[in-house]
């Protein structure tokens, strides 16, 4: 069997495991449209592998960093029922209070890759809360696919609710100064998004490729900005002319980003669709945001 490369795979294998991904395609569905693209030694079983997320040597923080208290809180979820598990991540030993950043995460629940991200955020000195959106139906289930049929199960609204929650608990924290800001990937791109347009006092929001609001949704914005696309992503860059008139007109301070050459999904590290110099570029950018924003 061939050793797989990103420059092995063909575009039209990107585009369709967004499909999949956003649920525009099943399992079978997918792995028949992939079996397209096997040949010259690369099999359907070697294209799956490799696609898929490889959570075991892809975290940047060890959730036993050493510099970090990094646990597993909850809090009420207002309208879905029960409570809401999240990762609070924040440096050890911090002196005074600090920012606040909200982590959302994909259309699959807490996973790895979004545990980690939260991890990052606090080593550059903000205290992180990582919700799981599927916390009300079990939380995430070990594994993507079942993560996302479960959060399909999931009124978007009342999501909505949980991650103004997860404002609520982080602005109130002992430590944290009040100030809060949101990034969230994909889905929760989105609900950053949203979060801007339904929280007034949002501090700040870094949606990466997530789906724009309407534009009377958009307008109520009155958070900064800092979007984060891929070139590639046509299907979600195709809102952002739009999105952009609104912010215009309507004097919203933003900052739009279009990385040249990547993906859908180019800041997660665990699935080829990463693009290492985009997402350092990205997230270099993110984190100076929040500093500038929520000091």
């Amino acid at each position: 069997m061939k050793d797989l490369k990103k420059e092995d795979i063909k575009q039209e294998v990107f585009d369709l495991y967004d499909d999949y991904a956003h649920n525009k395609l099943n399992r079978r569905q997918f792995v028949e449209k992939l079996s397209l693209y096997a040949v010259g030694g690369i099999t359907v079983s070697s294209l799956l592998s490799f696609m898929s997320p490889n959570y075991i040597d892809c975290l940047l923080v060890k959730a036993n960093d050493p510099t970090l208290d990094s646990d597993y809180i909850t809090y009420e979820s207002p309208k879905g029922g029960g409570t809401i598990k999240g990762l609070l991540s924040k440096p050890k030993n911090s002196k005074t209070k600090l920012p606040g950043v909200i982590v959302i995460h994909e259309n699959r629940g807490l996973n790895p890759y979004i545990e980690d991200v939260g991890r990052r955020t606090a080593k550059a000195g903000f205290i992180s809360l990582a919700p799981d959106a599927l916390s009300p139906l079990g939380g995430y289930p070990g594994n993507d696919d079942d993560g996302r049929t479960m959060q399909k199960k999931r009124d978007r609204n009342e999501m909505i609710e949980d991650f103004i929650e997860a404002y609520n608990y982080l602005k109130s924290h002992k430590d944290c100064n009040g100030k809060i800001g949101v990034v969230g990937f994909c889905f929760g791109g989105w609900m950053a998004n949203m979060l801007a347009v339904r929280i007034p006092e949002l501090g700040a929001a870094v949606p990466y490729y997530g789906r724009q609001p309407s534009d009377e949704e958009a307008a109520k914005i009155k958070a900064p900005l800092l979007l984060q696309y891929g070139e590639l992503d046509t299907r979600v860059n195709a809102g952002l002319p739009a999105f952009e008139a609104v912010l215009k007109a309507n004097n919203i301070a933003y900052t739009a980003h279009i990385y040249p050459n990547v993906n859908h999904g180019f800041h997660n590290n665990t699935t080829p669709r990463f693009d290492k110099e985009a997402a350092d570029l990205s997230w270099s950018r993110t984190i100076a945001f929040f500093k500038e924003k929520l000091k």
